[in-house]
Formats: structure tokens, sequence, C-alpha cells
């Protein structure tokens, strides 16, 4: 959910804080939830500026940041510290691999650092039924929990990269883990790479909103991870993504424009450098002859 911490621009009004009853009341209004990923400061300013309604630090930043090949490498270390960068916008963050397989009682701390440590306002998990005891816990504590269902990246050995829910018997499994989790006390539920059918059924059998990635139209809110949107990954986007702005073409381009500009001698220019005081530029042009006559 967005903190909004950020200094007003001069032309903007702040806008009110988003929360976990905002997204409910927009599930019931039918308010389509806007959210985005973001990994640093400046990017989450620039999301949280542009009005989006929840930042989530994924541990997809291991592939988009870290050049990782999956998100299982990620560490508890590198979420925190990427949560802290943005903490200002945000925020959800997601809870790495390890971090909450192992006990609830090891879950329920890592989960208190991101709140504590990192200035988090909730986590995701991934995981259906299986995890419900988990949520519960953590909603206990006072933790909010965004779950997250369908194609679940840290199971990419057991699952891949593939499209779950692709028959009825599917579908009825993750309706019955999407419900476990809202009992339990999850805020949201994140629907990953199901079919459209799949998603706008588990969205009409909640209460609680769903944010779909991969999971079609009918969901409650959309969420991308921010370096697919402006193609800043350098690799074939999955077939949900949609590119609205090349930022790779126009940093390269401008890397490019600069070191030609550097190497031609025309940066920098003299608007570009500092100059002398007037009379310590005169007292030096005075010395000159002298250096000259030795």
């Amino acid at each position: 959910m967005s903190l909004i911490q950020l200094p007003p621009r001069e032309d903007s009004v702040p806008a009110p804080k988003v929360t976990a009853q905002t997204l409910l009341d927009r599930k019931q209004a039918h308010q389509p939830i806007t959210a985005l990923t973001a990994y640093d400061y400046p990017t989450a300013r620039l999301v949280d500026q542009a009005g989006i309604d929840v930042v989530l630090v994924g541990d997809s930043l291991g592939m988009a940041v870290l050049g990782y090949d999956s998100t299982l490498p990620v560490t508890m270390e590198e979420m925190l510290h990427h949560t802290r960068a943005v903490r200002r916008a945000v925020l959800v963050a997601d809870m790495p691999f390890g971090s909450y397989h192992s006990s609830i009682g090891e879950a329920l701390a890592n989960a208190t650092r991101f709140i504590k440590e990192a200035g988090a306002e909730a986590v995701k998990i991934e995981g259906g039924r299986n995890r419900a005891e988990l949520v519960s816990t953590l909603t206990q504590s006072e933790i909010a929990v965004v779950g997250h269902i369908g194609l679940t990246p840290q199971s990419v050995h057991r699952i891949g990269y593939r499209v779950q829910g692709k028959s009825a018997s599917a579908i009825d499994d993750l309706i019955a883990d999407a419900q476990a989790l809202e009992e339990a006390g999850a805020i949201a539920i994140v629907l990953e790479c199901i079919p459209r059918e799949a998603g706008g059924l588990i969205t009409s059998a909640l209460t609680i909103p769903t944010i779909g990635i991969g999971a079609g139209p009918d969901c409650d809110g959309q969420i991308l991870v921010f370096h697919d949107l402006v193609n800043l990954t350098g690799a074939q986007p999955a077939k949900f993504v949609r590119r609205y702005a090349d930022a790779s073409a126009l940093i390269t381009e401008a890397i490019q424009h600069y070191a030609s500009d550097v190497r031609g001698g025309a940066f920098p220019a003299d608007a570009e450098s500092y100059h002398l005081p007037r009379e310590a530029g005169a007292e030096l042009l005075a010395r000159e002859p002298q250096k000259r006559s030795r």
C-alpha cells in the first residue's frame, strides 16, 4: 500500500494514503486497483507520484536488478535493503524463498523485520491452503498479508514457468486456496498466470481484492514488473506484459551521445564549467607572463 510521505510537487495535491480498507472499498465500488513493482527510491518516487495504488518490492528484483536467473537466490538482507530504499513511497514487500518455509516462528520473526526495520506495511507470501496457518498467525500479530497463488515463482523447480489452473479441478483448487487465505486474514491475493476465466471466478468468490498479473481483466486490479513495463529487462516479455515505453533505447541513446560528446571534446562545454571570480581570474592572468619568462 502506498504510504504518501514524499514532498508534494508544487503543481500537485497530495493523494490520500492508500490502506487495506481503501483496496476493499475499490473492489466493492468496482474501481480497478493499480499496482507496480519498485526496487529503489527514484523508481518508487515516480510510481508513487503517478498515483499507483500499491507498490510492491518484489523478489523479482533478483532478475530485474540483481542479474539472477530466478527469484530463489534472493535473500532476506537483499529484500530488506531494497525495501528500505523505497519505504518513503510504499509498500508491500515480498518475503523471499526460505524466509517463511521452515517454521511459523521464523516466518513471524522475518515478517516482523520487514515491518520494523524496513518500513513495510504488508508482506506478500506465496502459496495457498498450505499457508493459511501462517497467514492467520501473521494477521493475529498485526502484520498485514497479501497472498499469491497460481504461478508462484518460488516454486519454479516444481511447477516451472507455465500457466496454472488449466482444468476445472485445478480451478476449484485455486478457488479453495484463495478462500482459505481470505478466511485466514489476507488483505488481498495476487493471481499470477492463470486463465482469464479462472481469474474472474476467483475474484467473484472473494470479498477481498484480487490483483492480477497474467490473470485477465476481470481481477480487481493489475500489477506488472516496472522493468517490464518500460523495457529495462533486456529479455523477451511474457505474453501478459504490455510495454508502455522503451527506456532501454532511450537510455542507450543518451549514453552513446554522452560518450560521443566526451570523445569529440563537446562535453563539458564552457557553460558546464566553473569559473574563477573576476578578481581572482585577473590575478591569475597577471601571473602568466612571469611563468613564461622563467
